[in-house]
């Protein structure tokens, strides 16, 4: 009796392999759809678009990803609304030539600044004979030389500590000490007597410096100024090497009022009126939004026409709290100027300085 042999295996083979092209084939279907829902929904988004009033704004739409879709989409047409404008006015600016209008000056805080009846006009009498009156008179006049003392509050840490003997290596004839739980009063006199011309308090929080005593000696003023964004040499990047005893330029910018040019002339006589030019240091004092930059830099002649700048350390940032008339007192002391935050600052375009 002949026995045949039926392929079973083959059978179920074919089988899998048509199983597997037909999910293929579910898979690619399912995928075709998907696309054009997603499509078809883009289309109604875009028609009801359309359909909508001049008036209607994006945040009533309710749907947070046809929300962020209709913003997307008006940011590209105002984006391109801009460019048209661009090229349309570049090329009104060509085909006119030397008759074209001039280019419009963009709008900022700083040109759209308040009026301020107190600024100083360079040729007025009243503040000339101001200037040759006041505490700086002597210096200004070369019969001072300026002799600094820098101390801490009580107890202070190490990036305080640093702090000191880096601004020390910037302002020319300044000394160092420790507090030694002394209160002002009792140093004042002592400084006197040592024939310092200034006196600066360094004062911490969280073992960070935060605030910043300028008291000029020996009938003042006396400043106070909060102090921020401080970062030291080892912090900055591609800084030069430490500074060298010649005495620095020093920059003054934007002090207008009759307030900024107290303030700019107390900065003033920290250093002496002899820069040494071999030096080529130079500190900046940069006055914007009543925020003092202080900068400390290096000039670099690379050939005769090209001259670069290299900054050197410490950096940090002033903002003045009351200036006060006198030494430092506390109690009794009378002040020209406090700042009031909730009055002074309402307004962002009216500055003080």
């Amino acid at each position: 009796m002949d026995i045949t042999e039926v392929p079973t295996n083959q059978g179920s083979k074919s089988k899998k392999k048509k199983s597997k092209k037909s999910m293929k084939a579910n898979t690619k279907v399912k995928n075709v759809e998907v696309e054009e829902e997603r499509s078809a929904s883009v289309e109604k988004m875009t028609e009801s678009a359309a359909a909508f009033p001049p008036t209607f704004s994006v945040s009533e739409i309710k749907n947070k990803q046809r929300r962020h879709f209709m913003f997307m989409k008006l940011k590209q047409e105002k984006r391109k609304q801009k460019l048209q404008l661009k090229k349309k006015r570049r090329k009104e600016r060509e085909a006119l030539g030397d008759k074209a209008p001039p280019k419009e000056v963009p709008k900022t805080i700083e040109n759209q600044r308040v009026f301020d009846e107190t600024t100083v006009d360079p040729e007025d009498e009243e503040v000339a004979f101001d200037e040759g009156t006041d505490e700086f008179s002597a210096y200004f006049n070369g019969l001072t030389n300026p002799k600094v003392l820098i101390t801490t509050s009580d107890r202070p840490r190490g990036r305080t500590m640093r702090f000191c003997e880096q601004l020390a290596s910037v302002i020319p004839n300044a000394h160092v000490y420790y507090r030694r739980g002394l209160a002002l009063k009792r140093i004042i006199p002592q400084c006197v007597a040592r024939n310092f011309t200034y006196l600066i308090v360094v004062n911490e929080d969280r073992q960070v410096p935060n605030g910043l005593v300028l008291c000029h000696l020996p009938d003042g003023p006396t400043a106070h100024f909060k102090v921020s964004s401080v970062r030291l040499r080892k912090e900055m990047k591609r800084r030069g090497k430490d500074p060298t005893e010649h005495y620095p330029e020093v920059i003054l910018n934007n002090f207008t009022t009759r307030l900024g040019h107290s303030i700019g002339r107390l900065f003033a006589a920290l250093f002496p009126q002899n820069p040494q030019f071999v030096g080529r240091q130079v500190a900046t004092f940069h006055n914007q939004r009543d925020f003092i930059f202080f900068r400390f830099h290096r000039y670099i002649f690379k050939n005769e026409k090209k001259v670069g700048i290299q900054e050197l350390g410490p950096r940090f940032t002033l903002k003045l709290r009351s200036l006060q008339k006198g030494t430092f007192d506390s109690k009794y002391g009378e002040y020209e100027w406090v700042l009031k935050r909730h009055e002074m600052d309402a307004c962002r375009r009216k500055f003080q300085l």
